[in-house]
């Protein structure tokens, strides 16, 4: 049966009710659990007392030797050393077996991004009813102000200013900050409240509803960005997340505020925003190679 399970479900609650991260992370946490789980049960594990640093390395070497790939079993890794805190928290370990473990290191893959005219186009789209106006406010917004898939389907009317031309959000760890509304944004986010109150339920106060009144899912949002790139013929397979890489790398090219970029974006550490620097450098040795006397290629 693996080790008990009622850790996992305790694990479960203090990842929603104490730590407050998204459903989607709570989910991805529990299947690496429960991979590991499974790999216990075959080995006659039945305890989390049982597992020691080298049970864990040894898992971690089994999952690469079964093709997962080294981003994966560094998330794997991850949420193993979130789950053993907990443990030890609660005294049911005396310390994290997955500390000192580490993943194959993976090779640093930079983030896609649309360029400015792309985004134009992509946004150059007139809506035809309340459901079109609510979607053009979804990405106006999501390029406008950065903010990842589940900050935009958590807010609520009242992290809105639409005066103040300011956003409300709550991002990962529970950590608030305000970010900017730009006019064309505004503008889309006027025009979708407008429609809003004839489709939200009375009790309903999230800002972005579907058909039924209640708050717009996760997955419903990816389709409608989907479907609407590929009705303005953008040639990439478009998702939310892409609308944050190209807020973010738009912004660095235009800026070159690292730490500015970072508070828009609610990064607790800056080298996850240096990523962007690469992207804009990548940029930059295009422009170089089909510029520069020394760079170009003869004949």
């Amino acid at each position: 049966m693996g080790p008990d399970a009622v850790w996992l479900d305790r694990f479960k609650r203090h990842l929603a009710t104490e730590r407050r991260v998204s459903a989607h992370t709570v989910n991805g946490y529990l299947r690496e659990l429960a991979a590991l789980s499974a790999w216990c049960d075959k080995r006659g594990i039945d305890t989390w007392q049982a597992l020691d640093v080298r049970a864990v390395r040894d898992f971690a070497a089994r999952s690469h030797a079964a093709g997962l790939a080294p981003r994966s079993i560094q998330r794997r890794i991850s949420a193993l050393r979130t789950f053993f805190n907990y443990l030890v928290r609660e005294r049911v370990l005396p310390a994290n077996p997955a500390i000192e473990v580490r993943a194959p290191k993976a090779g640093r893959r930079l983030p896609e991004a649309l360029n400015a005219d792309q985004m134009a186009g992509l946004l150059a789209f007139t809506p035809k009813d309340g459901i079109g106006r609510r979607d053009l406010a979804i990405m106006e917004l999501f390029y406008s102000s950065g903010l990842r898939l589940a900050e935009l389907i958590a807010l609520n009317l009242s992290d809105l200013d639409l005066a103040d031309r300011t956003v409300r959000v709550l991002g990962k760890g529970g950590k608030q900050r305000i970010n900017p509304i730009g006019r064309p944004a505004i503008k889309a986010l006027r025009a979708w409240l407008a429609e809003r109150t004839a489709l939200a339920r009375p009790d309903e106060i999230a800002v972005f509803v579907g058909r039924g009144g209640r708050r717009l899912g996760a997955r419903l949002v990816q389709r409608r960005v989907a479907e609407l790139a590929r009705a303005q013929g953008l040639p990439i397979h478009m998702h939310p997340h892409l609308f944050r890489h190209s807020f973010a790398t738009h912004l660095l090219e235009s800026s070159r505020d690292l730490r500015g970029v970072q508070e828009l974006l609610g990064h607790a550490n800056i080298s996850t925003t240096q990523i962007y620097t690469h992207l804009d450098f990548q940029h930059l040795a295009r422009i170089y190679e089909r510029s520069h006397p020394r760079a170009r290629k003869r004949g």
